[in-house]
């Protein structure tokens, strides 16, 4: 039987009403589900921030929360924020005029609503985030570099690299095939065949080649298809369609430097940043690649790469069934929140 958590959670809506969005027009009715962990200090100086990822909601994100987890809730008040396109918050499924593209910096203003208005929230201790978590976490640091004072960016990079929408075209290709597309990511019906497909495709990027040449596919499956059949299509399967398509449009345009702050220059928006970055991509990932962060590494103030040695690809940032993944995780997570933001030395014991 699970026991009740010994610290305070919270959630809710939080009404944001007409969004004026980055690229143009607005986000009717728009809302942002949250939900948060643990006590905020008076000074307010406890935040970690901790966004979620593609087709996550903050339910499948809490593993990672509690003693001798990554996060501690018993010292730190963390707040997620469901982002844009995942069913809780506004997204296709829940909203009739839904817009062709809602970018990771809109859920940033979005969020920064929510933590000045709802909590009086004005400066983050750490914004923690896996793969597109990452990127807001990386978005928070250059778009607001006066409010960060760590980020803590997990399989994500600065920019979408090309071969990560190559990726990311073929999941919207994909949808876009279905006989029950309407166009612009809207659909007559759920397409089942097509989230079959999609999830297949998802499979073979996720995880790593030497994962599966080392057969871990078969620890919880009989077979391949099995393992396809019973881990992969269902999680997909749940989700609406719409939802993946609009999520996946934020995923291909991410960039922290395609705003009016920066101009699409990326050396100039990553040497903005103030907080101190910790990069921990996965050896294997094949999204967001080792190189993509060593690229990065140079333009940052107070930067430091961190490969987590896995053969777990992507799936290696969010190690729910990878205990050695999540103790390197653990480890360089407590290393860094316990760094002093300004000088980065270790504190005084």
């Amino acid at each position: 039987m699970q026991t009740e958590p010994t610290w305070p959670t919270e959630e809710g809506i939080f009404e944001l009403g007409v969004l004026a969005l980055q690229g143009g027009g607005t986000l009717p009715d728009a809302r942002l589900a949250w939900k948060s962990y643990g006590t905020l200090s008076p000074a307010r100086d406890n935040v970690i921030l901790y966004p979620t990822s593609y087709s996550a909601t903050h339910h499948g994100q809490e593993w990672l929360i509690g003693p001798g987890r990554i996060l501690d809730a018993t010292r730190w008040f963390i707040l997620t924020p469901d982002m844009f396109g995942n069913g809780l918050s506004s997204s296709p499924s829940n909203t009739e005029v839904y817009p062709p593209l809602v970018t990771t910096a809109d859920n940033v203003a979005a969020q920064r609503r929510l933590l000045r208005e709802r909590f009086g929230i004005e400066r983050l201790a750490c914004v923690y985030g896996f793969s597109m978590g990452a990127q807001q976490a990386y978005h928070w640091a250059a778009l607001h570099p006066g409010e960060v004072e760590r980020a803590i960016v997990v399989c994500g990079s600065a920019r979408t690299a090309v071969h990560n929408r190559v990726f990311l075209q073929a999941l919207l290709a994909t949808l876009e095939a279905a006989p029950e597309h309407l166009g612009g990511g809207r659909f007559a019906s759920e397409p089942h065949a097509a989230l079959r497909a999609f999830a297949r495709i998802y499979a073979g990027w996720a995880m790593s080649q030497d994962w599966y040449r080392a057969g871990l596919h078969l620890q919880t499956a009989g077979s391949l298809d099995d393992f396809l059949d019973r881990e992969w299509e269902p999680g997909f399967s749940s989700c609406r369609a719409a939802d993946l398509y609009a999520q996946a449009r934020t995923w291909e345009a991410g960039d922290i430097s395609a705003n009016e702050l920066y101009g699409g220059d990326l050396e100039r928006a990553l040497a903005a940043i103030q907080a101190r970055v910790l990069l921990m991509p996965a050896t294997t990932d094949l999204y967001f690649r080792v190189a993509d962060n060593e690229a990065e590494l140079p333009h940052l103030r107070h930067a430091e790469l961190r490969p987590i040695p896995t053969i777990w690809g992507h799936r290696a940032g969010s190690p729910s069934r990878s205990p050695e993944d999540e103790q390197f995780l653990r480890r360089a997570v407590a290393d860094w929140l316990g760094r002093d933001p300004v000088d980065g030395g270790l504190p005084a014991v």
